[in-house]
C-alpha cells in the first residue's frame, strides 16, 4: 500500500504510466521510481508542470477527481500581455466555454514566483509583456485554465499547479515525489 504520493511532474511529461497513443516515446510517470499500484487522481496536461496527486486508494482518487467534491486546485499562471485587475473578473464570474459557464474563480495578479527553470523556457517577446496570476479553481475541466485566460484575451504561456486540497508542490523540484 502506497497511500498518497506528491508528485511535481515536469513540462512534458505525460500524466499517465504509458503512452499507446504515440509512435515515438513520450515521457510518461514510469520514469521517475514512482511505487508500483498508483494512479493519478484527475490529470495534468503534458505541457503543464506542478502537483499531481497519486494514489492507490480508488475511492481517495474519485473523491479528489470528482468535480461534484470541488476540490480546490491552486495554478501559478503566466499569462501573456498586462491585464488590470478589472479584465480579469470575468473569470471570478465564471465564462462561457464551449463545454458550459465555469466556476466562479479565486483570480489575482502576483509577483513572479520562484520557480524552478522550465525546460525548454517559456519564449520571451520584447514587445509583449507576460503578467504572473494566481487563479484557484474548483472544477477540473479539459485544459480549463488555459481556456479561460484565453477566453479573456490573456493566452497562457506556463501553467504550474501548485496544490490540490490541503496538498502543495512546496519543496519538490520538478521529477521528485514524497508520500503525504
Amino acid at each position: 500500500m502506497a497511500g498518497l504520493i506528491l508528485f511535481n511532474k515536469p513540462f512534458g511529461v505525460l500524466s499517465q504510466f504509458t503512452d499507446a497513443k504515440s509512435p515515438t516515446e513520450r515521457p510518461t510517470l514510469s520514469g521517475f521510481g514512482l511505487p508500483s499500484g498508483v494512479y493519478a487522481a484527475g490529470r495534468l496536461d503534458r505541457d503543464s508542470e506542478g502537483l499531481l496527486v497519486l494514489t492507490d486508494d480508488g475511492r481517495l482518487q474519485a473523491r479528489i477527481a470528482n468535480p461534484k467534491v470541488k476540490t480546490k486546485k491552486v495554478y501559478l499562471v503566466q499569462i501573456e500581455g498586462a491585464p488590470g485587475d478589472g479584465d480579469l473578473e470575468p473569470l471570478r464570474k465564471g465564462v462561457q466555454l464551449k463545454d458550459g459557464i465555469t466556476r466562479p474563480a479565486k483570480v489575482r495578479l502576483i509577483e513572479p514566483p520562484d520557480l524552478w527553470d522550465r525546460d525548454p523556457p517559456v519564449r520571451f517577446r520584447k514587445s509583449v509583456p507576460d503578467t504572473w496570476v494566481e487563479i484557484t479553481i474548483s472544477e477540473g475541466r479539459n485544459r480549463q485554465v488555459r481556456r479561460m485566460t484565453a477566453h479573456v484575451g490573456f493566452p497562457t504561456l506556463r501553467l504550474v499547479r501548485w496544490s490540490v486540497g490541503k496538498w502543495s508542490v512546496a519543496g519538490l523540484a520538478p521529477g521528485e515525489w514524497r508520500s503525504a
